[in-house]
């Protein structure tokens, strides 16, 4: 998917793309290493990604995790919604009857044993990555990230839009948290998914370098950061991984198709959740942020809040960051803010599940409502005392 120029981005029209990732399951939320069989049935043996309506449906290196890509970026945040949550729908009356799409960062119940890494298409570079870092581990077998890309039109725009969302990383991951549960039980975080991605790869320090990447001065100076990873990788022998999509920070760029892509945001329960969330990032990118720390050692030391207690430390300045956001928020962006403040003031999901669950303890009536609300597109909400 590639965006072109992403003409006037300052005014809103940048170009938007979203990539969303959800689990497969069963009777009962368990776990299905089956997108191989999903794909198959819309396309032929051996298919690693289907057209379907208004998305594709494609493979992640976990067969139970079926990624959903609109069928083209856009400029409106309402278009998006539009064609993903159709895409949800129709898989639901195509395959309902069989699976259950589950979001959120981290299936709350899945252990190792019951998931198996893509066995299909570019196999070969998954083979590459379990001989040199070992794919047996949440940090890779139990992941889903909401993926947003931002169209840039040149050099100038590539900088400044990195360097603006690599100050909101800490931001970002505190409000989209979502991924409280490991193995069936709270595990001591908000945000799971993103301790476990941030040891993934820890045996090649440069391609995720704890999330937060250095202050962006040039291209010229992320090409000297793949070059670094590319030399770490080729010294390990995983050569056919010097790609620029091996970069896992929080937020890396994708030249091939023109977009800065956020990797820090946890999947959420919904689509329209998601959007919130896109919404919010797009109106930050253009606004006024002139008290945003910048400093490396601070964003890490945030970020470690963010991890760890989800909106819960970082609320005084997440409010600050809404504000800001709706003094530059577009008529297409303004409608999902509110979803926003709500989720800064009453706690991200993660934290509106751990209360539920410190409540009745009930897991599975947990999973069974979070796929309720993907499958209607209703927000979840808290119930009220």
């Amino acid at each position: 998917m590639v965006y072109g120029r992403a003409a006037d981005w300052r005014g809103g029209s940048m170009l938007i793309g979203t990539e969303h990732e959800y689990s497969i399951n069963g009777p009962g939320m368990v776990p299905l290493p089956q997108s191989d069989r999903i794909l198959e049935a819309l396309s032929g043996p051996g298919a690693s990604a289907a057209p379907f309506g208004s998305v594709t449906l494609a493979k992640e290196l976990q067969k139970t995790v079926i990624e959903v890509i609109p069928a083209r970026p856009a400029p409106r945040i309402h278009d998006l919604e539009v064609m993903v949550a159709a895409g949800v729908a129709a898989f639901c009356a195509r395959f309902g009857h069989q699976y259950t799409l589950l979001g959120l960062g981290m299936h709350p119940a899945l252990s190792l044993s019951q998931t198996r890494v893509w066995d299909g298409d570019e196999q070969e570079y998954y083979a590459v990555y379990d001989r040199i870092f070992g794919l047996s581990q949440h940090g890779w077998l139990n992941i889903q990230a909401l993926q947003l890309n931002l169209g840039y039109a040149d050099d100038r725009e590539l900088v400044a839009i990195f360097n603006r969302l690599r100050a909101l990383l800490p931001y970002l991951a505190a409000i989209s948290a979502a991924s409280p549960f490991v193995e069936g039980v709270p595990a001591g975080a908000m945000d799971n998914r993103l301790r476990y991605y941030r040891e993934n790869q820890r045996q090649i320090p440069a391609i995720c370098n704890r999330i937060v990447p250095g202050e962006l001065g040039s291209r010229a100076g992320y090409d000297d950061w793949l070059d670094r990873m590319y030399r770490d990788l080729r010294a390990a022998g995983g050569a056919a991984l010097c790609n620029e999509w091996v970069a896992s920070f929080g937020v890396i760029v994708r030249f091939s198709r023109r977009c800065v892509e956020l990797k820090v945001m946890d999947e959420q329960e919904c689509v329209r959740s998601d959007m919130a969330l896109a919404a919010f990032v797009r109106a930050l990118v253009r606004a006024d942020l002139p008290f945003l720390a910048t400093d490396r050692d601070d964003l890490l030391l945030l970020l470690e809040q963010a991890i760890t207690h989800g909106t819960g430390e970082l609320r005084p300045e997440l409010l600050r960051l809404w504000h800001a956001a709706e003094r530059s928020a577009t008529p297409d962006e303004r409608p999902y803010l509110p979803l926003v403040r709500e989720r800064i003031e009453q706690g991200s999901i993660a934290e509106l599940l751990v209360d539920r669950w410190r409540e009745d303890r009930d897991l599975p009536g947990i999973m069974e409502d979070m796929a309720g609300s993907l499958r209607t597109n209703i927000p979840y909400a808290a119930p009220r005392s």
